[in-house]
């Protein structure tokens, strides 16, 4: 077995630069195993087939040695790129906030990004300690910074993680400007040659005292009691992330009873050994806090992804089985009660509310009911964080935006406070929001949503499947005909361009309309597609039957179209 030349020059050079001894070794290790391993010449291959790409999300992968991997060299590369930009649009000598959360080498990725900073006439200032992703959004404008970097893989697998650019609005990157960065980082050829300062100064500890205070009197001030908040029991999962002792503080302050932990999952723990994936979303990820909160007899229970910029709720039913609610579900609740917590405040709500195109439908007519504007964004919140005089935005993979004035981007945090609020509201008046969403189903129609998705392997996978169901897009999904297709790619109205196909169906019998959205996922490596049902109806028995015998026959058509059938 031979190694190709230009692969083994592209190692030594690697072996080279890179200033971390324990990938030093494991790369020369895999070298050495690919002379005669046809496993490790694979693994090999692999992490030299490109660099990872740089984008919106910033980078996120596995850690590992290889310009494919997360590692000190990429992350080097990354820092200078983006110290360039900056430095380029006029903002030498201004801050740099850099935050880190728990993961492997997340505390190291952090210093190396400062030293760069440092070294190209910036002013990093780093956190002391590992932070939710949230308090690092609302550090950038709480500290006049000219950029953020937050080291974080969110919800990905342990072996992973990732690299999160911001700008001085708080917002995360969005394009041309993550081209322009993936530009300049493509011209570092060697790190050794990247100018380095020091380390910085380290975030004051009023940055995140001044977020607790504002996130807790959001709730202060609105239409609860301490004794009704007081009142709401909860538990609470951190999924082995570094959300406990922020939220637990801003409960605190917000008058709240304080959650009861899930103690094998509250403190950080990059092995994360309790869940096959640290997602709230995931099957089994709940189970733990789930078997505690029906122990405790609890009334709420609260999970953060890792990260904490991610909000998952789950309640119990009227026979008290525990149901894990939908992002979706969650999302219309936070949007009724920031409408309805400023009528019991005689104030009016203005302003706009958006959520991505993946997400419900229903917060359309529950904005616009409330004289409120819409908007649909694509997906991320670097997009639903950029709508005008957003006053609440959400996408249905967990994330919600509460208070877009402090952070202009999805916390997990601030709205789990806001769902609190909104349980101590509906105690105080006997109600549940069993009830409030069997309200807004009679009004606006019974919206029911799914997903489905498949993982894949390579980004040929992806290409060739979405090109697939453009060329050949289905006539009829489950029972309803295919009424519209929108392709994304080509663009849509006030919309980017992005790879995604919405396929319309129209309604029939009880059905008032539905819809099946298919995207490549920007984080991790999987198809996504997106379904959404839309029931009218008095009887929500029946239209609840409806919808959820609809939405298997879509799921059961939309798995061959990720798959490859026709």
């Amino acid at each position: 077995m031979s190694i190709a030349s230009e692969l083994t020059i592209q190692v030594q050079s690697w072996l080279a630069q890179d200033p971390d001894q324990v990938t030093k070794n494991q790369l020369a290790e895999l070298l050495q195993a690919a002379q005669t391993d046809h496993l490790a010449l694979h693994e090999l291959q692999d992490a030299f087939s490109a660099a990872l790409e740089f984008g919106t999300a910033g980078l996120r992968g596995a850690l590992g040695a290889g310009p494919n991997r997360m590692n000190r060299v990429s992350v080097l590369r990354a820092a200078s790129g983006l110290a360039q930009f900056l430095v380029q649009q006029g903002f030498t000598g201004q801050k740099v906030v850099i935050g880190f959360d728990a993961r492997y080498n997340s505390e190291v990725f952090a210093k190396d990004t400062a030293l760069v900073m440092s070294g190209a006439g910036l002013q990093p200032i780093v956190f002391s300690h590992v932070v939710p992703t949230p308090v690092l959004a609302f550090a950038i404008r709480h500290q006049d910074a000219c950029a953020g970097v937050m080291v974080t893989a969110s919800h990905n697998p342990p072996q992973d993680n990732g690299y999160k650019v911001y700008l001085g609005d708080g917002r995360q990157i969005v394009s041309p400007i993550d081209e322009e960065i993936a530009t300049l980082i493509k011209s570092v050829s060697d790190v050794r040659e990247i100018t380095q300062g020091d380390t910085g100064n380290v975030v004051s500890a009023d940055v995140l005292n001044s977020y607790v205070s504002m996130t807790s009197q959001i709730i202060i001030s609105g239409p609860t009691t301490e004794a009704q908040r007081k009142s709401v029991t909860s538990v609470y999962t951190a999924m082995h992330g570094v959300g406990w002792n922020t939220l637990k503080s801003v409960f605190r302050a917000a008058g709240f009873a304080e959650p009861i932990a899930a103690i094998e999952q509250r403190d950080p723990d990059p092995a994360f050994p309790t869940v096959a994936f640290p997602n709230p979303e995931e099957k089994g990820a709940l189970d733990i806090a789930i078997a505690l909160a029906e122990l405790q007899k609890v009334d709420v229970l609260i999970a953060n992804d890792p990260d904490a910029d991610r909000l998952a709720i789950s309640v119990p039913d009227s026979t008290g089985n525990w149901i894990a609610l939908r992002g979706d579900q969650v999302g219309a609740l936070l949007g009724w009660w920031m409408i309805e917590r400023a009528n019991l405040a005689g104030s009016k709500i203005s302003g706009t509310f958006a959520n991505s195109i993946v997400s419900s439908m229903l917060l359309e007519p529950i904005a616009k009911s409330a004289g409120l504007n819409y908007e649909s964004t694509l997906t991320g919140f670097k997009w639903v964080s950029r709508v005008n005089n957003l006053v609440f935005g959400y996408e249905e993979a967990l994330g919600y935006c509460v208070d877009p004035a402090n952070v202009s981007d999805k916390d997990g945090i601030s709205a789990a406070a806001v769902f609190m609020e909104l349980l101590a509201h509906l105690q105080s008046i006997e109600s549940t929001v069993w009830q409030v969403l069997d309200e807004l189903a009679k009004a606006y129609g019974l919206h029911v949503t799914d997903q489905v998705s498949i993982r894949v392997t390579s980004s040929e996978h992806v290409a060739s499947t979405m090109l697939r169901i453009r060329n050949n897009p289905p006539k009829q999904l489950g029972k309803l005909q295919v009424s519209d297709i929108e392709d994304l790619a080509t663009g849509s109205g006030k919309l980017p361009v992005t790879d995604a196909v919405i396929i319309h169906l129209a309604g029939m019998d009880q059905v008032e309309k539905a819809r099946v959205i298919i995207r490549p996922s920007g984080t991790e490596p999987k198809i996504k597609c997106y379904l959404e049902v839309v029931v009218r109806g008095e009887d929500l028995e029946i239209a609840r039957h409806t919808a959820d015998n609809e939405l298997i026959l879509l799921a059961a058509d939309a798995g061959p179209l990720l798959s490859g059938g026709n």
